[in-house]
């Protein structure tokens, strides 16, 4: 059939993928810090207390305070071309773009911060997508990561004429793939490193302990991960909890905490690494491989070394393709 002249201009039918990870400030400075921070504490999901209580807290303590100490963190992993978080991400996306076939777009976002998730959502709908899978990088569900990037995706599909029909990754905590490339990544790092550890240390991202009575799979879902991985390593992995904010209690047993009391166990020779984080950011760059090994040898530590995230690596890549290949069965073949 042949539109008429008047008609507009409806580009081809095709698919996306929305790889989303959690944010970052523009740049090292407290004034983007504080942008970034109101943003993301602001978020319902990740404070669950009532705003009429925490939004005094957050502007009238927190964003005064906060944002010169995180700038300073930022600064220390900092790259020439940008945040690591947005760095990685963007060359995650790259590594995925054109694995799916030409009908295939895949771009990036950030659920805090630039570039957002409605952007690109609506980028890719005009780019003709009427399908379009939405990948939170989170291995683990938690309402404050997996869920609130999927909250702000269908947020601004409310604001749609036209809707893509959409998709979301679920959680790929326990898959075989991820599993393994994990595992690869660590015996790889452990491989390279002058010295054997006498504890391996999978450090996860803490939350409120709350959120485990309330339902949250979270926990769950970091203890299978470090299950597994220690079957696939065929070694005892030490799991532990960081980032704690606040004086509420959190998911224990805490990073800092038990960097601190390993060496007087005579533990003094450890690896570290933080299967939960998809891509290297602040709080495994700055918080684990450096503030993390200023507290281990301060107590007496000997050894200690970061291993990195899968970050873009080959595994890293090979994994996330073969995972989003699998979320888009039925969608490739109807472009």
């Amino acid at each position: 059939m042949i539109a008429p002249p008047d008609h507009p201009a409806v580009p081809p039918a095709r698919i996306g993928v929305l790889l989303v990870n959690l944010g970052t400030p523009d740049d090292a400075t407290p004034r983007a810090v504080r942008r970034y921070l109101g943003e993301f504490l602001s978020d319902r999901r990740v404070v669950e207390i009532s705003p009429l209580l925490w939004q005094p807290i957050l502007r009238g303590i927190i964003l005064r305070t906060r944002p010169r100490k995180s700038a300073h963190a930022y600064a220390q992993v900092w790259r020439d071309d940008g945040s690591p978080l947005a760095a990685i991400t963007a060359a995650q996306a790259r590594a995925l773009d054109g694995a799916f076939g030409d009908g295939v777009i895949v771009d990036w976002a950030m659920r805090y911060g630039r570039p957002a998730i409605g952007d690109r959502l609506a980028a890719m709908k005009d780019q003709g997508c009427e399908r379009i899978l939405v990948a939170p990088l989170y291995p683990q569900y938690c309402a404050a990561t997996t869920a609130t990037a999927n909250d702000r995706a269908f947020a601004a599909l409310a604001g749609m004429r036209w809707q893509p029909a959409l998709r979301t990754l679920p959680p790929y905590h326990d898959d075989p793939r991820y599993i393994a490339a994990l595992a690869a990544s660590v015996d790889e790092g452990i491989a390279a490193l002058t010295f054997e550890p006498q504890a391996v240390i999978a450090s996860f991202h803490g939350m409120p302990a709350r959120t485990l009575a309330l339902g949250d799979p979270y926990h769950c879902h970091c203890q299978k991960t470090a299950r597994l991985l220690g079957e696939a390593l065929g070694r005892d992995l030490t799991i532990t909890f960081q980032s704690r904010f606040g004086r509420a209690k959190w998911l224990e047993p805490a990073t800092d905490r038990t960097l601190a009391a390993l060496p007087a166990q005579g533990v003094t020779r450890v690896a570290i690494m933080a299967p939960g984080f998809a891509a290297d950011c602040l709080e495994t760059l700055e918080e684990l491989a450096i503030r993390g090994q200023e507290t281990f040898l301060a107590a007496g530590g000997t050894d200690f070394a970061y291993i990195p995230c899968l970050n873009d690596s080959d595994n890293g890549a090979a994994m996330l393709r073969s995972i989003v290949a699998q979320q888009l069965a039925g969608w490739i073949a109807a472009v």
